[in-house]
């Protein structure tokens, strides 16, 4: 079957191509009636819009390409949600790909994504040093946006939560529940948001214990490791865990239980980002939650605020106010659940 075409459009309806055009393409008032008839020709005549003679006309292919370190972290599934839905509202597609916390995959994923034309990038950085280049590259050809994670000052606009402010309602809360010995299980290496949670747990655990600075153990963002962690620090016997995202903390969760610790009586347990497996644990896990939904219609803002990219000093990053969500891993029973600060 030939494919429906304006003119195809125009010839049911009566009316010239140029006013079928503004009709379905929403870009200049057209007459209530005028566009009732339109679009009913259109439906009858089932027209689909061309998108790529669309993108060859105005140069603009109405999609932002989207680049993950590793999509098997659950927090970035629903970060992606919420950005699909944000960009979807702005008439925008989404293409997504995975580095695998490769930056040299993810050097080749954004080249590959600029080589498909797309209008826009989003970019959750794997390493805040080795991505700098190909994202500054990146960003002084199109609209560039990271989230979650930066790549040092005046690199392009950036969209995260409050990490510090974030570890500070974890300490203040497990201050207020008697907590004095806390320690930490985090990630290695320079990716912004694990380098901030490390750093301000280290400034604000001092004022619980000299020597809370001390008990950190460093590995990556699994399960794997909050258990592997939890061997290197419970023999120092902290009466508190902080950890850096919802997997190490599940991790340490499962340890400690199979160590015959208990959770929270002898030991508090903390996560950071409120995916759906914190609720689900046992306990359910005390953690900090992110605002995934402000943080998509940010990053969307961003993008939108400038066509063209920008020079480097007009950056904007912009932090977002998280939250602590109080459940049974920091808490005796006689508080209750899913309290959020």
């Amino acid at each position: 079957m030939a494919e429906v075409t304006l003119k195809d459009v125009a010839l049911a309806s009566g009316c010239s191509i140029a006013t079928v055009s503004r009709v379905l393409a929403g870009t200049r008032p057209v007459g209530a009636e005028t566009a009732r008839t339109v679009r009913a020709a259109a439906e009858a005549l089932g027209y689909r819009p061309n998108h790529v003679a669309r993108a060859l006309r105005s140069r603009s292919t109405g999609t932002v390409g989207l680049v993950l370190p590793q999509i098997t972290n659950p927090f970035f599934p629903s970060l992606v949600r919420e950005l699909e839905h944000a960009l979807h509202a702005a008439d925008r597609a989404v293409l997504l790909a995975d580095c695998d916390d490769d930056p040299v995959t993810e050097a080749a994923r954004i080249n590959a994504l600029l080589a498909r034309r797309v209008d826009a990038l989003l970019l959750i950085p794997v390493d805040e040093r080795r991505s700098r280049e190909a994202v500054a590259t990146a960003a002084a050809r199109v609209p560039l946006v990271l989230l979650d994670r930066g790549c040092g000052p005046g690199v392009a606009d950036s969209v995260a939560v409050d990490n510090v402010a974030g570890m500070a309602l974890v300490l203040d809360h497990l201050a207020a529940t008697g907590r004095r010995r806390p320690c930490f299980i985090g990630a290695a290496g320079t990716a912004s948001a694990a380098a901030e949670r490390r750093a301000a747990y280290e400034a604000g655990a001092a004022a619980l214990d000299p020597g809370a600075p001390g008990r950190v153990a460093l590995g990556d963002f699994s399960v794997e490791w909050g258990r592997a962690a939890v061997d290197r620090l419970w023999p120092s016997r902290p009466d508190a865990v902080v950890c850096a995202n919802d997997l190490i903390a599940a991790g340490a969760l499962q340890r400690l239980r199979q160590l015959g610790a208990d959770v929270p009586g002898e030991v508090a347990v903390t996560g950071f980002d409120d995916i759906p497996l914190a609720g689900l644990a046992d306990p359910a896990l005390t953690t900090v939650r992110q605002p995934l939904a402000e943080l998509a219609a940010e990053a969307a803002r961003l993008l939108a605020r400038n066509p063209a990219a920008g020079p480097p000093a007009a950056r904007r990053a912009v932090r977002l106010a998280p939250e602590l969500v109080v459940r049974a891993s920091s808490v005796g029973p006689n508080l209750l659940e899913a309290d959020v600060f």
